[in-house]
């Protein structure tokens, strides 16, 4: 009866292996990562960067599973501009025509759906919080062995972010600042 039991508490504790091995949880080293920002305007863009504060993705039997990330929106910086235009710039981001960073701090991307397009690549649905207002965004994520990378845009507007907005103020003509604009990411992990 012993064996038996000997028997049957190496199979379990081989069971409960196998099954911790299938999972694996990657935390993303947000130094080594960047989160890149470009907004247009008629006749131009500007560019920069926020900080990402933390970011994890799961996988199962090397399946992606889920992922949450949060960027620190106090941390918006323009990178194609030096000297006063850049703390112009800087500072009307973090103000309440745009971010408002000293309310809301934060900005969170929650993965709510993936599906796997191809090997290495998913279509990602998430929830994406900004000034604490939820919307849906999805894009593809391409994920290698130590790294992930997409790109998507942002309709600026569904967070309530309608500064010089074409749409909502059709007199601005050329003077109005695009709905959407772009992230790129890259995730070190």
């Amino acid at each position: 009866m012993k064996t038996f039991q000997t028997l049957i508490s190496v199979l379990f504790l081989g069971l409960a292996l196998s099954v911790s091995a299938q999972k694996v949880t990657k935390e993303v080293d947000v130094e080594k990562s960047s989160l890149i920002w470009k907004g247009h305007k008629i006749g131009g863009s500007h560019e920069g960067t926020i900080t990402l504060k933390k970011g994890t993705l799961y996988f199962e039997k090397d399946k992606l599973i889920k992922g949450d990330f949060t960027a620190d929106m106090s941390s918006i910086s323009s990178t194609d501009l030096s000297g006063k235009g850049k703390e112009r710039l800087d500072a009307h981001l973090k103000s309440e025509d745009f971010f408002d960073v000293e309310k809301y701090t934060e900005a969170t991307l929650v993965f709510t759906k993936i599906r796997e397009v191809s090997k290495n690549v998913y279509n990602i649905t998430s929830d994406l919080i900004i000034k604490g207002i939820k919307q849906e965004v999805n894009f593809d994520l391409t994920v290698t062995k130590n790294e992930a990378s997409t790109s998507f845009e942002v309709d600026r507007t569904k967070f309530d972010i309608k500064y010089r907005s074409g749409t909502i103020f059709p007199e601005l003509a050329d003077k109005a600042i695009k709905d959407n604009f772009d992230i790129i990411v890259k995730l070190v992990f």
